[in-house]
This record gives C-alpha cells, structure tokens and sequence, in this order.
C-alpha cells in the first residue's frame, strides 16, 4: 500500500500546474542521465563484434590483421575514452553552467551529442574506427556535463515540496538506460545462440538482426537529443 506522503505527490503531479514539469522531467530524464546510463552498459555486449570491425578496417588498409595486444588496446581505448570524456565533461560543467545557464548548456550539449552519434553512427560506412574513438569521447563529455546540470535545472524548475523527489529521477532514468541496454544486449546472446530452450523462446524473432552498438547508439541518442531540442 502507498503511503499518504505518496499519494500525494502523485496527486500534485497531475494537477494542471504540474503537467509541463512532470513533462520536463520525462525530457529531462531520456534526454539526458538516461543516456549516460545506457552507454555505460550497451558496450559490454558488442565486444567481439567491434573489435571484429576493428580488426577488417585495418585488414582493408594495410594488408595485415592486427596482433591480439594491439586490438586488445584499441578496444581498450574506445571504452576508457567515454570515461576520460566524462571525467572532462564534469569538470568542465560547473564553468558551462555559470557562463552560459544551465537550460542553454543543456542544449548546446545535445548538439554535441546528436554530432557524437553521426560519428559512430557512419563509421562504419566510412570504414573508420577513430570515428567510434571520436564519438565516444565527445559522448562521455555530453554525459558529464548531464550529471551536473540535469540535476541542478531539475531542482530550479520544481516547486521546493517536489524538488527531492524531481532530483532523484536523474538516478531513476540512469538506472532505467542500463536496464534498457541490457534488453538489448539478449538480441546478440540469442544471435550467437547463448541462450537455450525457454529463455530463447521468449526472446522475439525481430531482435535477431544484423545490427551492432553503432547503430543502437545512433537510433537511442539521435532521437532523444533531438527531441530535448525540440521540447
């Protein structure tokens, strides 16, 4: 059973008031941490699948596969670079946010991140890894300045008997883009045919594709950049 304290910050929620900030905590929310969370986790599983395009690039261009240290390292680079690029982009937030406001950094941050995606999004069709390398970087900076500034905006915008329950959807939508990318992640255990019997079964056919991080970065980032514009 809920609580009275809950129910009534459900009650406040949908009251006319507070439709358009229960709207911008949505916006805020997959626009936002959102992203950071499911970066973090979608990588993990296409590990054999990138470093396989890792591998045919250079195959392409010099003539002579990689040695398994030196893929081992790119592959190594293209997931510390979001971090480094997250350590950048929290450092740097507080002096964005002062300078130029916390609503106008947010946006000028979704330009980045909609150029971050067309990088590692085409990379493949322009047969270049450092373009994942790219992207990743100037994503991991997109998602420090997010974990500052969302919650800061968040907690302005609020009436002040909501603004802890508005700051912790920051963590809630974090927590709900790794759920998300671990959904998404069955489609290459059941690609490779990990899973058996009934865990195979109540995965659907349509998640049996040909598609990798890159494009899963570019549909998932893509929209919700654009759509944080927008709004």
């Amino acid at each position: 059973m809920l609580g009275s304290g809950t129910l009534d910050v459900f009650h406040h929620l949908w009251q006319v008031q507070y439709r358009k900030l229960f709207l911008m905590i949505l916006v805020l929310g997959i626009g936002g941490t959102h992203l950071g969370g499911f970066q973090m986790s979608v990588i993990n599983y296409t590990s054999p699948y990138i470093q396989k395009f890792i591998n045919e690039t250079w195959l392409e261009r010099y003539g002579s596969a990689l040695h398994q240290e030196t893929l081992t390292l790119f592959w190594s680079l293209i997931v510390s670079t979001y971090c480094i690029g997250g350590m950048i982009g929290c450092l740097c937030s507080g002096y964005l946010t002062t300078k130029y406001g916390k609503k106008k950094c947010l946006l000028i941050n979704d330009v980045v991140l909609i150029i971050a995606t067309l990088n590692t999004g085409f990379s493949r069709r322009a047969k270049s890894f450092e373009m994942i390398l790219i992207g990743r970087f100037l994503e991991g900076i997109c998602a420090g300045v997010y974990m500052n500034a969302h919650i800061q905006y968040a907690g302005e915008i609020s009436p002040k008997k909501l603004r802890g329950f508005v700051n912790v959807t920051s963590s809630v939508f974090l927590a709900l883009g790794k759920a998300v990318a671990r959904v998404l992640g069955l489609r290459y255990l059941y690609k490779d045919g990990c899973l058996k019997g009934k865990e195979k079964f109540l995965i659907p056919n349509l998640l049996d594709c040909n598609s990798w991080e890159i494009e899963l970065n570019r549909g998932n980032c893509f929209f919700t950049g654009q759509l944080q514009i927008s709004s």
